[in-house]
């Protein structure tokens, strides 16, 4: 889809790098520079470490690019990054504000100066600010954290980075958007997205809950504020997670437990009424779905056609895809993985001899 476009790639740690990593799915040709020396942080981030070095975090994020190392304070490095701001198509950034500007390279100024350019800034709070915004901080500050964790507990972030991703996937799509500008038009565009801003924004029902009612949410566990059942149960072994979004699942999944009675009653007969009704339902599903275990209430749940699944570990969740140790799991944009990640520098002295036209060789290889 986006062959031949070229993304300048400044950014490091996750946000940044998840995005480009999806223009790069797509087709684009992306360019990551690093500083030199010591590169991305996450080259640091483990163990794990492959055979080769290579950190497990820095390998998720990466594939689909080729590696430059630069030092925005030497001057021959400062001129080599310019040029190839001075070609390319997208600029995607997740420096501190006045970082760039103090070395010379302006988002603004380029923009200026190039209005079919695309520069997209990751930040962590958006403009007008110089925190620096990590995924653990924007969960704390957005809300999830309250609502994520035992109701008698104290607040838990997500297991996954989920800040940070959503930042990530939201970059990828305002840099699409105003791709699709430039063809319409001709002219390009300045894009901030931040993590505070992504984080708050995937707040989405639970803050509708709240600003309809006026009352704060609250965390319901694996339970769900709006709909029952719908959460985790134990059974004979394992725990099952069932999801009922209507009526007729409702039936549904009460029959397939053998529970005739709840079915029938008219006071379950609503999502209304069986929020009202919360703790009977959840009492009366924990009984019978304890005496069998996970895989029979599987396929029963299944026949009745009620969304329902077994808890699963990680190692469990990817044995039936086609993901790698090297360049990591499949593209959730239908993508292609044409190139594992970047050493450090390595296609430095290509790109230094031959700028953008190094994706020339590379396509002619992957073909």
């Amino acid at each position: 889809m986006l062959d031949g476009i070229k993304v300048l790639d400044l950014t490091r740690v996750l946000a940044g790098p998840l995005c480009t990593m999806i223009l790069g799915d797509l087709g684009a040709d992306v360019l990551k520079v690093e500083r030199p020396g010591t590169g991305d942080e996450t080259r640091t981030w483990g163990p794990p470490f492959d055979e080769a070095g290579r950190s497990a975090y820095y390998l998720s994020i990466n594939r689909n690019k080729l590696g430059l190392a630069a030092d925005f304070d030497r001057p021959a490095d400062r001129d080599l990054v310019t040029s190839l701001i001075a070609d390319a198509d997208v600029v995607v950034d997740n420096f501190r504000e006045g970082t760039l500007e103090r070395r010379g390279v302006s988002p603004d100024e380029w923009c200026g100066r190039r209005p079919e350019l695309v520069w997209c800034t990751v930040t962590g709070f958006g403009r007008g600010t110089d925190r620096p915004g990590y995924d653990f901080v924007a969960q704390a500050e957005s809300g999830w954290m309250a609502l994520t964790g035992d109701p008698a507990g104290e607040p838990v972030k997500s297991g996954l980075p989920l800040a940070d991703i959503v930042a990530g996937k939201d970059a990828a799509i305002a840099i699409l958007g105003a791709l699709v500008n430039r063809f319409r038009s001709g002219m390009g565009g300045r894009v901030v997205i931040s993590l505070a801003d992504s984080a708050r924004a995937a707040l989405v029902n639970v803050a509708q809950n709240a600003l309809v009612t006026g009352v704060d949410a609250k965390r319901w566990g694996n339970a769900h504020a709006n709909l029952v059942p719908y959460q985790l149960f134990p059974t004979a072994d394992r725990p099952i997670v069932i999801a009922v979004g209507s009526d007729a699942q409702w039936r549904a999944s009460a029959k397939a437990l053998g529970l005739e009675d709840l079915s029938t009653d008219p006071a379950l007969a609503t999502n209304a009424g069986r929020l009202a009704h919360r703790d009977h339902i959840v009492r009366e599903f924990s009984r019978v779905l304890s005496t069998a275990p996970a895989t029979t209430w599987r396929a029963r749940l299944d026949a009745a056609e009620v969304p329902n699944g077994v808890v699963q570990s990680v190692l469990d969740a990817v044995r039936d895809v086609n993901a790698s140790a090297v360049t990591g799991m499949p593209s959730s944009v239908g993508g292609t993985i044409r190139l594992a990640p970047p050493g450090l520098d390595e296609h430095g002295d290509a790109i230094r001899t031959h700028g953008w036209r190094v994706f020339d060789d590379f396509r002619r290889i992957s073909k």
